[in-house]
Formats: C-alpha cells, structure tokens, sequence
C-alpha cells in the first residue's frame, strides 16, 4: 500500500450492488478506476461474512491492479483477512480507538462524523480521514443524518486530517463546496447508478478541478 500521506482521497467510491446495470461489481469498480475513482470503499450490509470475504477478495484483485486503496466499511474481520487498506467506521460500529489498536498504525482508518465534536474525538482516536455527510439528499442511505455545507466548512477547519463530504453529490451540486476545504467527495450513485461508469468517473473528476 502507498504511504498513508500520500493517498488521494479527490473521487472515493463507495460500493452498492444493488444500483448497477448488467454488470459486475468488480468491472464496475474497474471501469470507475478507469475513469479517475481514486479510492474505493466495499460496503456490503445484507450477506453472510463468507461471501463478503469473497468479495472483497475479488475487489482487492481490481484495486491493487491499480494502486488504489481498498477500504472496508465497519467490518474489521474482513478488513483483516484480504490485507485491505484499511476500514471505515461508523458512530455506531467499533470505536475508533479499539479499531485503531486492532488495525495497527499503517492501515488506514475512516470515521463518519456529523459534527465538530465527533469530527474531534475521531481524530484524537486515530483516525486518518472523516467521512462527513449526508452534504445533500441521499437514496442510498435511508438514515444518513444532514450535515449543512456550513458545518462541513466548519469541521474542515477544527481538525488536521482529510474530509470527505458524501451525501447526494452530483455533477450538478458538487461545485456548491468549492471553498470547504474538502479533501475528496464520496459518492454511490452518481458513479454506479449510470449506464457508462468510466464516463461518470470521469465526469465527476472534472467537476472537482477545485480540491
């Protein structure tokens, strides 16, 4: 894996199967690769722990390919078991700081965090980037709380490490956090949900000259 310093969080891929069309989930995150995705998070929450092994062994095959971090969402297990880059946490999963300890200091360590406080504490804990949001409306995550763009802007300027804004963000709304200081934005469907993912991803990166 390359230096933790050095990872890209611009365009971050976050994984749901259910959003794509006749195609496989690990061609999908290729052909998102291909068009800019820089990091990529494999969340599965409705299968046994044995295919989301083998999932994210297939997953790993397609990221290191390519030099991009694979990060596993909430499950350490798994996280462990394919030697992926690191894991995301939410406030509801494994705390940070156990997670941290379980992970060792050279994997990466993501935490939700809808505000400055929990932005804080995450850091203090040892995480290397907050995943801050919902920014926008999302479909794609029934209970994700609204985190304002001021509020965005205001957790990017109290903590030290990278904040990605996820939550409904599109070619159209993305430019709205120009000024944030956000180091990647996170998306789902704006990238899965369409016919060319390649074209999304590259879309989308255009859109985002600004981090």
């Amino acid at each position: 894996m390359k230096n933790k310093s050095k990872i890209n969080y611009k365009l971050y891929l976050v994984t749901n199967r259910d959003l794509l069309k006749n195609i496989s989930l690990t061609e999908a995150v290729e052909e998102a690769i291909k068009g800019g995705t820089t990091l990529v998070q494999l969340r599965e929450k409705n299968v046994s722990s044995l295919e989301f092994y083998n999932i994210a062994k297939s997953i790993k095959k397609v990221t290191d390919k390519y030099d991009i971090p694979l990060i596993i969402d909430d499950r350490l297990d798994i996280a462990l078991a394919v030697d992926a880059a690191g894991l995301h946490v939410g406030q509801s999963d494994m705390p940070a700081i156990i997670a941290r300890k379980l992970l060792g200091e050279n994997k990466i360590l993501g935490v939700s965090a809808h505000t400055i406080d929990e932005a804080l504490k995450a850091e203090k804990d040892g995480a290397d980037y907050i995943g801050t949001g919902a920014i926008f409306t999302t479909t794609t995550k029934k209970d994700a709380e609204n985190v304002s763009i001021k509020s965005l802007k205001e957790i990017t300027e109290k903590v030290h490490i990278p904040v990605v804004a996820i939550g409904g963000i599109n070619q159209e709304n993305v430019k709205m956090l120009k000024g944030t200081g956000i180091s990647g934005i996170s998306v789902i469907s704006s990238i899965l949900g369409k016919n060319d993912i390649k074209k999304a991803s590259e879309d989308l990166n255009k859109c985002i000259n600004f981090i």
